[in-house]
């Protein structure tokens, strides 16, 4: 293996930097709304960088997306409607449309040249989910789609770039944006999103958006999963009006996998299932800690304060 000529340098904290080396650039520019870089890594393949942070990476996307996607699908008893929140790759639509109880799937990303950009340069995120009847793209704000919504969805998955200032996502993370999301979900409804940081000392932003969560939805859920291009664990948020991931048993997951997922999971299954009912002690312990509840009115206190990124 060669060493690179450049460098992305990506800030975890102002002492802590995680570095990628650059063999190739692919695209490197700005958009209406965020910073964007395509590269190759000798390592992790193509990666996507938005404002500095790295998003997906071409060799572990498939743990993200599908840690993101699946136990809130095979938690909830028959997805037929599907939000997703963001999700320029492609890749989150790709693993929800493996479910065949699903006729409709409707992405919303503000950001039609970031989509545009991995179409172009990373078709094997999305693998064609594009073109798939069920999915439907809509490029618009996602706090101004849920506003406006008419339509009420079974499952909800938010999947957007990192609340940094001035970027298109910082509100997105709030009590009132969580709460519009709950108005739309039907009455099995389930909202998952990724929710930052699970590895030891970076638990700060996950244990608010999960107390944030609670004040909206009677049932709150938190695991993680490792994702090696993120530097370490990542924690996933899940609220429900009435399904409780952990009540549902490996045994179950394993059958649901069988009956409705079409193409091949890598990652989760029942035996990663047990994975995620059993987190470690001190994740344990930051999520019974009562923790500031996340409104638009701290949003530039929430901005600075932010230990890590979040994808």
């Amino acid at each position: 293996m060669k060493k690179a000529n450049s460098w992305l340098f990506e800030e975890i904290t102002p002492d802590f930097y995680q570095i990628f080396g650059i063999e190739k650039m692919l695209f490197s520019g700005r958009t209406r709304y965020q910073k964007v870089e395509i590269f190759e890594n000798q390592t992790f393949g193509r990666c996507l960088v938005l404002d500095g942070k790295i998003q997906s990476a071409e060799k572990d996307e498939y743990i993200y997306h599908e840690a993101l996607v699946h136990p809130a699908m095979i938690l909830h008893p028959d997805p037929q409607v599907v939000l997703i929140g963001g999700g320029g790759e492609g890749a989150t639509l790709r693993e929800v449309l493996k479910h065949n109880t699903v006729r409709r799937a409707v992405m919303v990303d503000i950001d039609e040249e970031v989509v545009a950009l991995c179409r172009k340069h990373l078709p094997s995120f999305s693998a064609g989910a594009f073109e798939d009847p069920r999915a439907e793209v809509i490029y618009m704000d996602a706090w101004e789609y849920f506003e406006k919504a008419g339509e009420t969805f079974d499952v909800a998955i938010l999947d957007f770039s990192d609340p940094v200032p001035e970027g298109p996502s910082i509100q997105l993370f709030t009590r009132e944006f969580f709460g519009m999301v709950e108005s739309k979900l039907k009455e099995e409804g389930i909202v998952v999103l990724q929710a930052g940081p699970a590895s030891a000392g970076f638990t700060d932003l996950l244990a608010s958006v999960i107390s944030t969560l609670r004040t909206i939805f009677p049932v709150v859920n938190c695991y993680s999963a490792e994702v090696p291009s993120f530097g370490g664990e990542w924690g996933f948020a899940l609220g429900s009006k009435k399904h409780d991931l952990f009540s549902l048993s490996p045994e179950e997951v394993a059958l649901r996998i069988r009956e409705r997922v079409r193409g091949e999971l890598k990652f989760y299954d029942e035996i990663t299932h047990r994975r995620f009912l059993s987190p470690p002690k001190y994740l344990r312990e930051a999520m019974r800690e009562e923790r500031k509840i996340l409104t638009r009115s701290d949003l530039p206190l929430f901005a600075s304060s932010q230990e890590n990124k979040i994808t």
